[in-house]
């Protein structure tokens, strides 16, 4: 017969040249039609459909060659026909060759079982355990009955794995493959028992014996070779000796031992290992239920919990086994409660990892990162954590576990989805490098046969050793991500830290402790529990995992109503949105952070109101970081673009600022900003937002005209906002420049300003859901009677021939923050010799500033107001402050470089540094600027409006405080330390103001 080589190596034969060989093998001789070995429906052809057509050739002909044997006349004349025909017969077996050495080599050993891989169909627990018992009583004569049970094993073995490997599909098989590997290991365990007890005799009556599967055989998801993990009870039969029955169960226990765990002719089972019953190896083999339960309420470790979820009775006395696990189930299920329990799982974790060998961590399917033992640790932990009030999660097997944390909203669809994909895959990976030489080992091979079968079991047919390799890596990857976004949730800390009775949030329990907490009106904030939470919804499913924890925050602030009510407002607005409750369950801190914000802050839980995507900020890395002004207006600009007319552009950019707002109050809130750099961020905000109003107000100008705007325009900022020291309630002081181009009409040009600059100012006041930026042109020359803007050169003749002092003093935080560059660099030449006059100001404009600083105290502290409390008219607050340096500024900054500044406190400390105020006055002032600072910052985060003094209500007092760092109920401290740096202040501002300093 001619060589077919170049055939077989096109069907996925590698070494052709053997496999043509053995084809013509006289002992296939029966099997070869009487034409070419590859054709349609050839040996050759279905050999080619399995995992390892080479394999699967040779074990063909050595099983060929044994029933051609004398004394297998009845078994060939079965066989030859079943495997002549293409068929169920033929696929079957060669799929079973195919896949394993050691199957092939026990179908040579035992051909009559070949029956059971062509007749494989799936068997019940309770039919496994009656073929085994009825192999061990009635065993072949010459045939132990430890042989009869290892020879039975193994042709249901035969059957399991014929039904895996023939069908397409494996990962969709792996639970119902793992299932029957658990069930044919409990069946072998009872026949065991059987030889045991007959070894034993009469003796063995005194004792009720049950054996508790734990791990993956608890859980009903073995391995092909894996050690079966039980643990032993016993207990005296009525009216029987304690210890006997001890001994007894003892004795029961060894022999079982062995019967599984030892070689013998027949082969082998697997180990069976009790290290995981109490004290392990260096405890009692055998304990009563009394025992075992004493040693879980006084001595267990939370590791010891976690092994117990699995824990499930396979052999022996049934109704011991249940009343074990009805023992022991509540401890598993309030483990959670345990100090450090979800802490103590997660170092278990990291020392399963740091224990795996270096030179197998990258190979490892089971223990290493992106492992089984990834998915595993984190559904049982999400299942002892939720399991105490879910009691749908308390299963022990890992993917109904997965699919009920999943159905109940503790697993985002999608990751439970990965994790299932991911841990099917692993698991399949694992039960064929097993099966192939039923060998116990979680290694991905390296050599390329092995890779290359393993790629061919899961149907890569196209290079399948790399094919493998790439998908099991690219689930590990998969794993590892959801593993550490799973497994080390903040919020799974805090479930934990939960009584019983806080996780199910009965209404009852609820109401009481609502009050305990310190809500004021525990009956409406239990209303808004119940909305959130009420139904059989995916949503309510994840609010009533936040909610017990989130309620403990929202208790952690002075006003935890309001941020319960503010939480559902954005919930209703929020949730049915797809990301909203994922990124508060899974995503970092992010549910924590918010908690506190809405309790902690109005202003936060307003804005997050009006624009509830904000909240996204909370589950990013970089969420809370402010951005750079560039980002900011590129964000703003970007917005604006898409949008038709003036109005609805500004809205968009107005609603970026909104959003922007809304983080720098988060990261102030959350300590993440020093004063310094929110006045600067909160600075940049506003500049960026008039500045794009203003390209917005320009671009309509030219849309309208036809033509390019007649002037440059330039916005100067005033006050905070020249000084980049901005607060949340900071006004937007500015001046307004233009410069008309080159030639035109400059009453044109001043009356096209005029107009850009009302439009300007109109668009930023428009109502809307984001605060409003209120422009304030006071400041300007002649004040409100002047122009809104003037040219460039109005302002030169303006300060030529008109300037005050007081013009001059309000110009030191004057400094550019939208328009023309060019134009503002031309401005501030101007100005500059104005508010760092050349040889200081003369005694009697120190006098003039002197008066006016009077009359301001006298006439502009609203009625009513305490003067020893307002924050920046009051004695000590932030007037005071600023009059003493820009009085210093006007006076040195012509000698002393570092006057030259806008900012208030590097100002002040230039003055120090030169001089010009000493240390003790220099510290007094600047501890009540920062002082008055935050606590205006912090009365408008609280409130949500300004708040310009210290309040009398301790409540809106604890609530500033609690903003600033300082432990509940400060408020009171709060007020008495500000009195006190603001009488120093003033102490300080007089002596400065009004002493030798000037």
């Amino acid at each position: 017969m001619p060589s077919v080589s170049g055939d077989l190596t096109r069907l996925g034969f590698a070494e052709p040249r053997r496999a043509d060989t053995l084809l013509a093998d006289p002992a296939l001789a029966p099997l070869v039609k009487d034409r070419e070995r590859v054709e349609t429906d050839g040996l050759a052809v279905t050999l080619a459909k399995v995992a390892d057509p080479d394999q699967a050739l040779l074990t063909l002909v050595r099983l060929m060659e044994c029933v051609a044997t004398p004394g297998h006349t009845a078994l060939r004349e079965a066989l030859v026909p079943a495997l002549r025909e293409p068929g169920r017969a033929r696929d079957r077996l060669f799929a079973v060759l195919g896949a394993s050495t050691a199957l092939g080599d026990h179908l040579v050993a035992r051909p009559e079982h070949w029956t059971s891989v062509v007749d494989a169909v799936q068997l019940e627990v309770e039919e496994r355990i009656d073929l085994l018992t009825a192999a061990v009583t009635s065993p072949e004569e010459g045939t132990t009955a430890e042989d009869a049970l290892r020879i039975e094993y193994r042709r249901q073995l035969l059957g399991i794995a014929t039904l895996d490997v023939s069908r397409p599909d494996p990962q969709a098989r792996l639970p119902e493959v793992a299932a029957a590997l658990a069930d044919l290991a409990e069946a072998a365990l009872e026949a065991a028992l059987v030889i045991a007890r007959a070894a034993i005799g009469p003796d063995a009556g005194q004792c009720r014996f049950a054996v508790i599967g734990m791990g993956k055989t608890g859980g009903r998801e073995l391995n092909y070779i894996s050690d079966v993990d039980v643990i032993f009870v016993a207990e005296p039969v009525d009216g029987a000796d304690e210890d006997a029955a001890v001994a007894v169960g003892t004795e029961l226990a060894t022999r079982l031992i062995r019967i599984c765990s030892s070689q013998t002719a027949a082969g082998a089972l697997w180990q069976v290992d009790p290290a995981l019953r109490p004290e392990g190896k260096n405890g009692p083999l055998v304990r009563t239920l009394d025992s075992h339960v004493s040693y879980y309420e006084r001595w267990a470790k939370t590791w010891e919990f976690q092994a117990l979820l699995k824990a499930r009775p396979i052999a022996g006395d049934r109704a011991l086994g249940r009343a074990y696990v009805d023992a022991v189930a509540p401890f598993v299920w309030s483990a959670a409660s345990r100090e450090n329990f979800v802490e103590d799982v997660q170092a278990m974790r990291r020392r399963v990892e740091d224990n795996v060998p270096s030179g197998e961590a990258d190979r490892q399917l089971k223990l290493g990162p992106g492992g089984l033992r990834d998915v595993e640790f984190s559904v049982q932990l999400l299942q002892l954590v939720h399991g105490r009030a879910d009691r749908s999660l308390r299963s022990g097997t890992t993917l109904t576990a997965l699919a009920a944390l999943s159905q109940g909203g503790y697993v985002g669809r999608e990751d439970a989805q990965t994790l299932q994909t991911a841990y099917r895959l692993l698991r399949t990976l694992e039960h064929r490098i097993q099966l192939h030489r039923m060998r116990r080992t979680h290694l991905m091979p390296t050599a390329p046969g092995d890779l290359r079968r393993l790629g061919r079991a899961l149907g890569h047919q196209r290079d399948p050793e790399d094919s493998v390799v790439a998908q099991w890596r690219s689930a590990a990857r998969e794993v590892r991500r959801l593993h550490q976004r799973i497994f080390y949730r903040p919020l799974l800390s805090a479930v934990a830290r939960l009584g019983p009775d806080e996780v199910r949030l009965t209404p009852e329990a609820a109401r009481e402790r609502l009050a305990a907490l310190g809500f004021r009106d525990p009956r409406g904030a239990l209303r808004h529990l119940e909305a959130l939470s009420g139904g059989v919804s995916r949503r309510a499913a994840i609010q009533r995992q936040l909610l017990p924890v989130m309620l403990g925050w929202f208790a952690d602030e002075a006003d935890p109503d309001a941020g319960l009510l503010a939480f559902r407002r954005i919930s209703d607005e929020l949730g049915t949105t797809p990301w909203f409750l994922r990124l508060l369950r899974d995503e970092g801190s992010a549910a924590e952070r918010l908690a506190h914000t809405l309790g902690r802050s109005r202003y936060a839980a307003e804005l997050l109101e009006q624009g509830p995507e904000s909240v996204q900020f909370l589950g990013e890395s970089t969420g809370l970081r402010p951005r750079s002004r560039e980002d900011v207006q590129g964000r703003m600009r970007a917005a604006a673009g898409r949008k038709d007319g003036s109005e609805a552009a500004v809205l968009a950019a107005r609603a970026v600022r909104r959003s922007e707002l809304f983080r720098l109050a988060v990261a102030s809130l959350l300590g993440h900003l020093t004063l310094d750099d929110l006045g600067t961020a909160l600075a940049d905000l506003s500049s960026a937002l008039i500045d794009v109003t203003l390209e917005v107000v320009l671009a309509a100008v030219e849309e309208q005209t036809g033509t390019p705007p007649l002037s440059r325009h330039l916005v100067v900022g005033m006050g905070r906002l020249g000084g980049g020291e901005a607060g949340f309630g900071s006004d937007a002081d500015v001046l307004f420049v233009h410069d008309p181009l080159e030639g035109a009409d400059s009453r044109a040009a001043q009356e096209q300003a005029l107009e850009v600059v009302k439009e300007l100012i109109r668009l930023l006041a428009l109502a809307a859901p984001d605060p409003r930026l209120e422009v304030d042109a006071g400041l300007r020359p002649e004040g409100k009677n002047g122009p809104l803007t003037r040219s460039l050169d109005s302002y030169r003749a303006y300060y030529e021939r008109w300037s005050l002092v007081w013009e001059s003093q309000a110009l030191l935080r004057a400094a550019p923050v939208a328009g023309d560059p060019e134009l503002g660099a031309a401005f501030v030449g101007l100005i500059d010799p104005l508010r760092w006059p050349e040889g200081g100001i003369d005694a009697g404009q120190v006098r003039e500033i002197r008066t006016l600083k009077a009359r301001m105290e006298s006439e502009r502290l609203p009625r009513g107001a305490d003067r020893k409390t307002h924050f920046k008219l009051g004695h000590g607050g932030l007037s005071d402050v600023e009059w003493c340096v820009q009085l210093i500024q006007l006076q040195h900054a012509h000698a002393h470089e570092g006057l030259r500044t806008t900012s208030t406190l590097t100002a002040l400390a230039a003055a120090q540094s030169g001089g010009l105020v000493d240390a003790d006055d220099a510290l007094a002032l600047s501890q009540a600027w920062r002082l008055a600072s935050q606590m205006r910052n912090a009365g408008l985060l609280a409130r949500g409006r300004a708040v310009d003094s210290v309040p009398s209500n301790l409540r809106d007092a604890d609530g500033m405080a609690r903003i600033m760092g300082l432990p509940a109920g400060s408020g009171q401290e709060l007020a008495n330390r500000y009195r006190g740096v603001a009488r120093r202040a003033r102490h300080a501002a007089e002596h400065v103001f009004y002493g030798d300093a000037t």
